[in-house]
């Protein structure tokens, strides 16, 4: 039911400014005007992280929900959790418009938005106010003119540890000049040092958020390696693979030229391939969450294979609609059904070597 209505939707959408598009969703999602997923929460798809109960291993990416407008309603259309943000300490505008683009052709979309969000008291405020239900991760950022950018990430923990049920530190994002430079050597070990010592003082005795890195696509085996020894050595709860490419590879839309991070189909390989490399990085017992270019229930499921314990989407539901997150819940149930899977551990890393022996 809610894919039938969600596809009949998408014409419109799609015939939309797709920045007004986007807008016009929240709206939607944040006013009820929405149908809900009938779907019992099968078993097999149940996953245990951290202290968190994920009842199926699909999220909504951040980006979607910048100012924690719908959280609930994302959750309630067949989500297993979602991640509100980028936010940053102060609002801002980000980048003129226009600055979403549709690579039709592709199925793909370039951004380059640049952290617009209403700023940390105004996603606070809506996190307070939401019943207390599911699995809402806070990606946090730092302004685009901050002097000091780590402190920007210690004031997210700060605010957010509360409400917060897992932590999402991006420095990934190709949209804020110098922002990825935070990836490498002495700067990613200071921004690491300093957010995880906030994260220990924000909760003293009480319960400790999951820290996540979310990293970028474009990183090479060396950054890899580097990545995964700072996380080791400072004992980081998680890895997100990954956000946006600044690569142009292969595409056909004439609007592939236009500056900002693609996502979107043309994105999985890239993707898949890096997080297949970052898995055997850093070892079997981390968990990875899988993002970029995930369009159905196979391409979650190669994920799953390339090492990821868990999934986003985004950029899929701009030509899927909202119902493709129940579509591709349920396409991974009857694959684990089909081929006698008891857990989804059985499925995770078993094409990691397949995967990141290919070339980007």
């Amino acid at each position: 039911m809610i894919s039938g209505l969600s596809r009949l939707a998408q014409p419109f959408l799609l015939a939309m400014d797709p920045e007004q598009a986007h807008e016009l969703t929240i709206r939607a999602l944040s006013s009820g005007l929405h149908p809900r997923a009938i779907m019992p929460v099968d078993p097999l798809l149940r996953q245990r992280f951290w202290d968190l109960d994920f009842p199926n291993p699909l999220g909504m990416a951040a980006g979607f929900d910048k100012n924690a407008k719908a959280p609930d309603a994302l959750l309630s259309i067949g989500f297993g959790f979602t991640e509100i943000g980028t936010v940053t300490p102060l609002a801002q505008a980000g980048n003129p418009r226009p600055r979403i683009f549709r690579l039709r052709e592709d199925q793909g979309v370039v951004n380059r938005l640049g952290f617009n969000n209403e700023g940390h008291e105004a996603a606070l405020r809506r996190l307070r106010g939401r019943p207390r239900r599911g699995i809402v991760g806070v990606n946090i950022g730092a302004n685009k003119d901050s002097a000091d950018r780590i402190s920007d990430y210690v004031a997210g923990i700060g605010t957010f540890a509360a409400v917060a049920s897992y932590f999402t530190v991006n420095i990934s994002s190709p949209n804020t000049p110098g922002l990825r430079n935070l990836q490498q050597g002495e700067a990613l070990d200071e921004l690491l040092e300093k957010v995880m010592a906030a994260r220990n003082a924000a909760t003293g005795e009480g319960r400790r958020a999951p820290v996540l890195l979310k990293v970028a696509p474009d990183i090479d085996r060396l950054q890899i390696d580097t990545i995964a020894a700072a996380v080791r050595a400072h004992a980081v709860d998680g890895i997100i693979v990954s956000n946006t490419t600044l690569a142009r590879t292969g595409l056909r839309s004439p609007l592939r030229d236009e500056t900002g991070g693609l996502s979107g189909r043309p994105l999985f390989e890239r993707s898949t391939i890096v997080l297949a490399q970052m898995r055997l990085a850093v070892g079997p017992e981390l968990p990875i969450i899988g993002v970029g270019g995930i369009h159905s229930a196979d391409s979650a499921w190669e994920k799953l294979r390339a090492g990821a314990n868990l999934l986003q989407i985004y950029s899929a539901l701009v030509y899927g609609g909202v119902g493709l997150a129940a579509d591709i819940v349920a396409g991974i149930a009857r694959r684990m059904h089909r081929e006698k899977l008891g857990s989804l551990a059985e499925v995770t890393s078993t094409g990691a070597e397949d995967w990141a022996s290919r070339a980007p």
